[in-house]
């Protein structure tokens, strides 16, 4: 893509900034969109450049951003007058946003103009990630590219990391701007309003060595990780009698899935574990759940640890077992790249446990990534909970800044009843609907409606054909096995991005099922015969 520098009317433009907004500076012209900016992060005078995008867009409005070490400059909006979205992070809270923005009817002078800004060039469905190791989906499937997603829209995206966050909203709404984006490369976004959806990443500096041995499943990157990691571990051990061992550190629905996912995809020739501080398993999913997700690991020999946390993960295999540990070490083995995590009970009674593993799965903490706000001073400050978490109104404006909308992994809010929402993708992609009708209602003087949560059920995979699905409308009804697997897929399948993307995975499901059910008949037959 062609950035093209725009001329400067005069090497004598004042360079203005949100400090000296809040300093009591007169009314900025008009000239403001379109002037030179000094970034707060950098002391020297080095000049800013602002940029226009060129008229022709590549596929899907996707746009280059500068190279890292270029100098500073501001994108140009293609319209002056038109308000300006930024939405920063692209999981089910970004995407769903602006595409929900983009469904909505607008005046033709209100219609936004919208950026998308994520560190990757595609959307992760990540319920749908388990699949990836049980080789159900393809990555497509799950993790299309943005340019495919936003090829009919007016969206713009960005591949690029944000830097710092300049808000100036808490100064009053009619500012000629709501603030600036510092995106990494050294593109700056002057916006009117924002939508904080940047998600969260794996907590791993909890336990001391789980940073360095264990593996997160958070993200596509962690998936091929994680598979790439079983596959040496699979060919390694090919023709040995000794088993690969894995320990899933966490039962709630992230550890129970992938247990159950690898103990399907393993059979005989492995050997998983599931450590819990807790004394049961999804402890806040429905009795139905967790029932089906019991009989499944007990069918597969999964071994639940209960009532333990792990203490510390080191490198390499201590010589001696615990009475949990149904085989001795293999002496004759490979284990150079084994490990071993050191178990404390969570109450008085129980000992110490020590095991060890080839593999390491961590599920178990998040942390938002909400970006460095700039400058650090206390009026600019975003109200964060104790997880990191930014602090919304009811109708998910971030309280202190009427600009900022933050919603999904990077916002905080209660149910009617008191209780924090979870961070879920149910939860973000209602969220997303919500601040997209909400910034059109602000943006058209209309009042905006509080977000008010409806649970439509939990799901979960148990392995290839087989889940556990708990719908919302129906108290003590569980729908397991075959019929819960394809309950869950086709209720995902409805909830992919765009019409497009769900007929072609529509269509890749169908054959992949086509061709499974006829491999299944010939196998029928072929035993039906040999008996005979």
């Amino acid at each position: 893509m062609e950035l093209t520098l725009a001329s400067s009317a005069s090497s004598k433009t004042a360079l203005l900034s949100c400090r000296q907004m809040r300093l009591g500076s007169p009314k900025l012209p008009n000239v403001w969109r379109s002037s030179l900016w000094r970034s707060r992060s950098s002391r020297r005078n080095t000049s800013l450049r602002t940029v226009a995008l060129s008229t022709t867009v590549g596929l899907g409005n996707t746009m280059e951003a500068p190279a890292a070490n270029a100098q500073n400059v501001n994108y140009m909006w293609p319209d002056k007058k038109r308000p300006r979205i930024c939405i920063v992070g692209g999981g089910f809270g970004g995407l769903y946003t602006a595409l929900r923005l983009e469904s909505l009817v607008w005046p033709d002078d209100k219609k936004p103009q919208v950026v998308l800004i994520d560190q990757s060039e595609r959307f992760v469905f990540k319920p749908l990630l388990y699949e990836l190791l049980s080789g159900e989906v393809e990555a497509w499937e799950i993790a299309p590219q943005f340019s495919d997603l936003l090829a009919n829209t007016d969206v713009r995206f960005f591949k690029d990391r944000v830097k710092c966050l300049y808000p100036c909203d808490h100064l009053g709404t009619n500012a000629p701007t709501a603030g600036t984006v510092h995106l990494e490369s050294g593109l700056l976004i002057e916006y009117d309003w924002l939508v904080l959806a940047i998600g969260a990443e794996a907590k791993l500096d909890i336990v001391p060595g789980a940073a360095d041995y264990a593996l997160p499943f958070y993200t596509l990157e962690d998936a091929h990780r994680v598979d790439k990691k079983l596959r040496e571990l699979e060919r390694k051990n090919f023709g040995k009698d000794s088993a690969i061992r894995v320990a899933v550190v966490g039962c709630g629905y992230g550890g129970v899935e992938l247990a159950a996912t690898i103990s399907e995809r393993l059979k005989e020739k492995g050997i998983v574990q599931a450590i819990n501080v807790e004394k049961t398993i999804l402890s806040n999913a429905p009795a139905g759940n967790r029932e089906a997700a019991l009989k499944v690991l007990s069918s597969r020999k999964v071994q639940l640890i209960l009532g333990y946390f792990v203490r510390c993960i080191t490198k390499g295999v201590e010589p001696q077992t615990s009475d949990a540990e149904p085989k001795s070490i293999d002496s004759a083995a490979d284990h150079s790249e084994s490990v071993t995590l050191e178990l404390q009970p969570a109450e008085r009674g129980l000992q110490g446990q020590t095991i060890w593993a080839d593999i390491v799965l961590w599920t178990i903490g998040s942390k938002p990534l909400l970006p460095q706000l700039e400058p650090s001073d206390k009026p600019y400050d975003i109200p964060l909970n104790a997880r990191g978490q930014a602090e919304t109104d009811e109708t998910l404006r971030v309280k202190g800044h009427p600009r900022i909308f933050a919603v999904g992994d990077s916002s905080t809010l209660r149910d009617r009843n008191g209780k924090l929402l979870p961070a879920t993708a149910q939860v973000a992609f209602q969220q997303a609907d919500f601040a997209g009708w909400n910034l059109w209602a602000a943006i058209n003087d209309r009042p905006l409606l509080p977000f008010r949560y409806q649970n439509l059920g939990e799901m979960m995979t148990l392995g290839r054909y087989d889940a556990a699905v708990s719908p919302s409308f129906t108290d003590g009804l569980t729908l397991e096995g075959f019929v819960g697997h394809t309950a869950r897929k086709i209720a995902y399948l409805i909830r992919l991005p765009t019409d497009k993307h769900r007929v072609q995975v529509g269509i890749s499901w169908l054959l992949k099922s086509t061709v499974d059910s006829v491999a299944t008949i010939q196998t029928m037959l072929t035993k039906a015969q040999s008996g005979s």
